[in-house]
């Protein structure tokens, strides 16, 4: 990678002489242990002494064996396994001033002045309190002679950095917290079991989710399942509520749904602050409406199991992040969270993010409800927006009535979920008043009029199934554009809604360039991007992509496992994403593998010998597995069974090796709760939009849009979802090889190749910025979503 004279590489950091201390405090989430690795081989690699402190801040007051140099394979095979390995527990002695004393003291025998909490609110409050009382613990020390006047000057600074562990996402200025995905996986892969045997048996299912203070995992697990009622402690249900969700169950019953699912939240409140329990629910329903109702507690089931592939990413660049952060410490430099925005990391100041927090908590005991869903954050506040416009449909008395006609079709190959998109955009395009047309087949089966009508009712239960349920084929539409012009002129099509990957791209923009022929296509058109490859221009991220990911990590971990108790094995697996390396690399990164294979990072045969060099070195070590990944167009001439045998031959003697090419399996299963999330969010943006222009281009009787902003493509870009026309993108876009010129991700790699022990160079312009939370909220909320 050539250093540019604008970037700023962190071999310009050193941690020599310096020690950092990680350990693990409050309730445990998965991804920790994520997340301790990365601290563990990051400040390994740049030259610093790494502990363990065992136990939480109950094992820096004891000390001793608690607090134990981390060597780097100390934290081999933990990537994948839930909890946290080197302990977590809730400490009263430390809220103590003599308890702090003790750690103070231990960490000086050890020489540590850096810590890294991974905790919630409480244990990162914690540490700043000790990190603003280090000094005058020192004197203490001091005065009692248990240290000597060198050691105070030596160590006079503690320097912490948190990092969020919490499955309730209950902690302000991050997107997201370690183990909350995780969290979300098990409860929807609980509600998708639930679901078919409450349909058997014609049943209502109350499930109670944690979150005593955040309804966070209620909600989005809500909008990820299709829910029909939601609880949560920070929106409170209106006075009356009970009667207006008994008929809310009773007409989805009327419409022949034969089951009822209500999630609620462990901590949910009504209007008059007293809670709102399961068992109260199930009462209300059996006692009005007679209907066979259970009761099902998740608990620590919640807490438990493998972390998912976003957990692990997440984790890995947190800690890599926070060892950046203390090197970059100053006796000055205020404790600070790294967290995540969008896609982008970010350092916080801790106490205005745990003071925030705090302020969610007041205003939830004053009754001041909306303040609460704001001071959540605008991820929060979409979230119960999008579900309320999904789940509780308007009375056609109180529908607008627009009279549009809008078609929505997906395009090129399935992608976990798709449904969800569809469903979202149906929802809001029937409650903006429009007419929703639905096109099986793609491009195809437009061009030959397969062409319904879909109602509120069609698209209930889409949410959690994967595939197309529309139909999709990549067949672009250049060849059947006088077909197309003539259905839309049939069934008077005012607005387009392409879900797909990179063919709706083509798709769009061979639309967008007939309409000088043909001016049934000046209509307002956006595509949603979908697609497991993740390689459509203008968005970092599409729908599918996740479920791939897990699909990939979840197969790597049980072929891994597969040579527990064997000799020494190295696996080479290939993954799709056609050119685009989105997958291997990302991939590679969640499921912990020693290289990844990709075109747009060429490689040579030297590159190989280096990295067969590498991991026989490994090998001969306390190493035991070696994980290759290979993108499956990364090099026509070396392929997967090129390497395979490369491998085997060089690794003889040391390593034998097996291959996996993983296929279609990465395009099956049920959608991720992200993805559904993801995919519910973005339609629903997109249907805002479309409404939007359908009211600026309507002249005259009629809709005519023919400008470039009236074709868009609707993407995430770092923190923000932006509409983008796609002739602007034509420049960002390798026509040949399918595959943006740009990609964020590739900033990625090498955190996977630090965390593999290669010496490489790692980009950290971005980091280092301290931003405040203040500044990220938003000043009014959202009008759309």
């Amino acid at each position: 990678m050539p250093q540019s004279e604008n970037k700023k590489f962190f071999e310009n950091l050193t941690g020599a002489g310096k020690a950092i201390a990680v350990l693990t405090s409050g309730g445990d989430a998965q991804g920790m242990n994520a997340a301790v690795r990365a601290v563990v081989r990051m400040g390994i690699y740049v030259g610093a002494k790494v502990y363990f402190i065992h136990e939480g801040y109950q094992g820096m007051v004891d000390g001793g064996d608690n607090i134990a140099e981390a060597k780097w394979e100390s934290v081999s095979s933990m990537l994948q396994v839930g909890g946290t390995v080197i302990g977590s527990a809730r400490c009263k002695e430390f809220r103590t001033h003599e308890g702090r004393l003790k750690a103070a003291h231990n960490l000086v025998r050890k020489g540590i002045t850096n810590l890294c909490v991974i905790g919630g609110d409480g244990s990162l409050t914690g540490a700043n309190l000790f990190r603003e009382e280090w000094s005058g613990l020192l004197a203490e020390l001091l005065e009692q002679g248990l240290i000597d006047e060198e050691a105070t000057k030596i160590y006079s600074a503690l320097h912490i950095v948190g990092m969020v562990g919490s499955i309730d996402n209950d902690f302000c200025g991050t997107d997201m917290t370690i183990g909350t995905d995780s969290a979300l996986h098990r409860i929807i892969e609980v509600v998708d079991a639930i679901m078919t045997t409450a349909q058997s048996h014609q049943r209502t299912f109350v499930l109670e989710v944690m979150g005593r203070h955040c309804g966070y995992l209620a909600l989005v697990s809500a909008l990820a399942c299709g829910a029909d009622w939601v609880l949560i402690p920070e929106m409170p249900p209106e006075d009356g509520w009970e009667e207006k969700m008994c008929q809310k169950l009773c007409a989805k019953r009327a419409g022949m749904k034969r089951l009822n699912i209500i999630i609620i939240a462990e901590g949910a409140i009504d209007r008059n602050n007293q809670p709102i329990t399961s068992d109260h629910v199930k009462d209300l329903v059996v006692c009005r409406l007679g209907f066979d109702t259970r009761v099902t507690i998740l608990g620590h089931v919640q807490r438990g199991g493998t972390p998912s592939a976003f957990d692990r990413i997440l984790a890995s660049r947190m800690g890599v992040e926070a060892v950046l952060a203390l090197l970059e410490t100053t006796a000055n430099t205020a404790a600070c969270v790294v967290s995540l925005r969008g896609n982008q990391s970010v350092r916080l100041p801790l106490m205005e993010c745990v003071q925030m927090t705090q302020e969610v908590q007041k205003a939830m005991d004053e009754r001041r409800f909306e303040d609460a869903v704001q001071l959540r954050g605008r991820s929060f506040e979409n979230n119960l927006k999008t579900y309320k416009l999904l789940a509780h449909r308007k009375p056609e008395s109180e529908l607008p009535h627009s009279n549009f006609n809008v078609a929505v079709l997906n395009v090129g190959a399935p992608a976990a979920g798709m449904n969800a998109a569809v469903r979202s955009a149906i929802r809001v395009g029937i409650s903006e008043g429009h007419n929703m047309f639905a096109v099986n087949d793609g491009f195809e089966g437009f061009a030959k009029g397969q062409i319904r009508e879909i109602k509120w009712a069609d698209v209930g239960g889409w949410t959690g199934q994967g595939g197309s349920l529309l139909g999709t084929k990549r067949t672009l539409p250049a060849k059947h554009i006088g077909e197309i012009a003539e259905q839309m002129r049939k069934y008077n099509i005012n607005a387009l809604l392409v879900i797909g990957g990179f063919e709706a791209y083509l798709g769009i923009m061979e639309l967008l360039a007939a309409r000088g022929t043909y001016e049934e296509l000046c209509v307002p058109m956006v595509m949603v991007p979908a697609t497991v490859s993740n390689n459509v221009p203008g968005s970092d991220l599409s729908i599918g992509a996740d479920t791939a990911l897990n699909t990939i990590t979840d197969t790597c971990d049980r072929i891994k496992q597969s040579a527990s108790g064997t000799k020494r094995r190295v696996f080479i697996i290939e993954t799709m994403g056609g050119y685009c390396g989105y997958l291997a690399s990302v991939g590679g990164l969640a499921a912990g593998a020693d290289a990844a294979y990709i075109y747009e990072e060429p490689f040579n045969i030297r590159d190989l010998q280096a990295n067969v060099e590498h991991l026989t070195t490994k090998m001969k070590s306390s190493i035991q597995r070696g994980l290759i990944l290979r993108n499956e167009s990364c090099n026509e001439n070396y392929t997967t069974d090129f390497l395979y045998q490369l491998y085997s031959e060089e690794g003889r003697g040391v390593f034998d090796c097996r291959k996996n090419v993983l296929g279609h399996m990465q395009q099956g299963g049920s959608p991720s709760p992200f993805d559904r999330n993801f995919g519910t969010k973005i339609a629903a943006k997109a249907m805002q939009w479309i409404t939007k222009k359908l009211t600026d281009s309507y002249r005259q009787g009629r809709v005519f849009a023919n400008t470039e902003d009236s074709a868009c493509l609707l993407g995430m870009r770092g923190r923000a979802m932006v509409f983008q026309p796609v002739v602007q993108l034509k420049e960002e876009t390798d026509f040949v090889h399918r595959i943006p010129k740009e990609q964020w991700w590739l900033k990625l790699r090498p955190l996977m190749k630090i965390l593999a022990k290669y010496k490489t160079s790692y980009d950290v312009s971005d980091s280092g910025q301290l931003e405040h939370v203040v500044l990220n909220r938003p000043k009014a909320f959202e009008a759309a979503i």
